[in-house]
Order: C-alpha cells, then structure tokens, then sequence
C-alpha cells in the first residue's frame, strides 16, 4: 500500500489513484493504490520504467483522465476535469507554428479576455524569465527544439498556475541542452517558489532538480520509494559530477533497475505469445 496521502500544508494532495484500461487483450491495471502529496514550493519528481504508469498520473491530475478511482485535491479542494490552478507543460512542445513567441505566450491570457497591452506586457515579462528576450517576434520554426520548450513553459506560466505540471518536457533534446534547460527551469522555480510535477525516466534529471523523488514500480504502478533530496540550493547542473549526486543516482538506479527489468521480461514474453503466423 502507498504511504498515507495526508498532508496539513500540502497543496497537491494525490490519494489512491487506480487507473485500469481495457484493452484487445484484457483488462490493464496501469496504476494501483498510488498516493503521494507536494508541499507548497516544493518540486517532486516521478520516475520509473516505460509501462509504469507516470503518464497516467500526470493525465489524472491534469484533469484529462477522468476514467480513475481515487481523489486529487488543490489546496484542499477536490478537483474533477482540467483545473485553473494546474498549468501543463508536455513531452511535445506545443507551439503554434503560425503566431509568432510573443502571441504563443500571450494566446492563454488572450482567451481569458485580458486586455491586449496587459497580456503582451506579461508575456514579455515570462520570454525574459525564460530567456528569450530578443526572440518575441520569432516564430516557431526559425527556433531550436529547446527554445521552442521554453517557449511552452513560458507560456504555461504566463497563466501564473499554483502548480505546474510537466511530462518529461525534455526527452527530445541531447543531454547538453536537457541539463541547461534544466538549469533554466530551476532557477524559474526558485525565483517563483513554483510547486512543480515533473515526471521524467532521466535519473539525472529528477536528481539535478528535485526535493524528492516518488519512485514506481512497472505495471502495475504503484510507489515503491520516495527519496528525499538532500543537495543545497540553489542547485545547478554543476552538482552532476559531485559525490553525493553519484550516491543518489546509484540508490534511485539500483531500485529502477529491478522494475525495468520486470518490464523486459514483461514485453519478452509478450512477444513469445505472440508470435506472428509463419507465411
């Protein structure tokens, strides 16, 4: 069973999620009895092996599953569908290739009805926070994969959301630009004292950026470990090559290890059994 949900400072407060999908083959239980909370200004990660689920949560706090059992809660109030509190950013930048950094920004605030000045100014104010000042009149297509990120982040936060949500917003880029953008939202975080999601399968990642880190097991999913951080801030990629940051990576590797190999042997057999017809 997962440890207990409750939290009296919480903000995000995730108690007993259990998804199950039916599917050709049968019913699959893709997530099981998962519990956790996040403070207030805290940044938690998700991490465990393809097939474990994290995608699943992040869908049913994001309010785009509505399929599950169990409750999330936003500053104690029970939440049900898409939230005002909650902004996402996802795996695939989601850019509008035919308006321009300024106007990608300022499209949320646009459907809001704020006024036109209003909404520039504060989408100028987020391009600075995440760096492209000098970028506002560029479209999508004249940037780098990595910008274009940002230019999703930017516009996530422009709606100035209590939590942010993120789903492995940096699994298309080198590992170069994945630490350097991970400095960048780092500092956002702090700046902002941001509650921030991220789920990821990069150890790196979820160690360079993280208070804690909720670990899965593979399907069904549940939560086989949370580990507490401990690395001073404020924290940059410099950290990776330290001693104690190797320390946590090998803890948090040796309990994925385990899982994924559950998943391989899983997809293995799976294949076995499914041999196609011989011609």
């Amino acid at each position: 069973m997962s440890p207990p949900a409750a939290s009296n400072d919480a903000i995000l407060v995730a108690d007993r999620l259990a998804v199950r999908f039916e599917t050709a083959e049968g019913p699959v239980i893709a997530v099981d009895d998962v519990s956790f909370s996040v403070r207030p200004g805290e940044f938690l990660s998700i991490i465990g092996p393809s097939g474990c689920g994290k995608s699943t949560v992040f869908n049913v706090i994001g309010g785009l599953l509505g399929q599950h059992n169990g409750t999330v809660k936003v500053a104690g109030e029970l939440i049900d569908g898409p939230h005002k509190s909650i902004g996402m950013v996802f795996q695939e930048e989601s850019t509008f290739p035919w308006r321009n950094v300024t106007d990608n920004v300022a499209f949320p605030l646009e459907l809001t009805g704020m006024a036109k000045a209003k909404r520039i100014e504060r989408a100028r104010h987020f391009i600075k926070m995440v760096g492209l000042d000098g970028f506002e009149k560029r479209f999508p297509g004249e940037l780098s994969g990595g910008m274009r990120q940002r230019v999703s982040l930017a516009r996530t936060l422009a709606s100035e959301p209590k939590i942010l949500l993120m789903d492995e917003p940096f699994a298309a880029l080198d590992e170069q630009t994945r630490l350097l953008l991970g400095d960048k939202v780092l500092q956002i975080q702090q700046q902002l004292k941001q509650t921030t999601l991220l789920i990821t399968h990069n150890i790196t990642e979820a160690v360079q950026m993280s208070d804690r880190i909720l670990v899965m097991t593979y399907r069904p999913g549940r939560v086989k470990r949370i580990v507490d951080i401990d690395l001073p801030r404020p924290r940059t990629s410099d950290i990776v090559g330290s001693e104690a940051f190797g320390r946590y990576v090998a803890q948090i590797w040796s309990d994925l290890r385990e899982e994924a190999s559950r998943g391989l042997k899983d997809e293995e057999d799976h294949m076995l059994h499914h041999e196609p017809a011989a011609s």
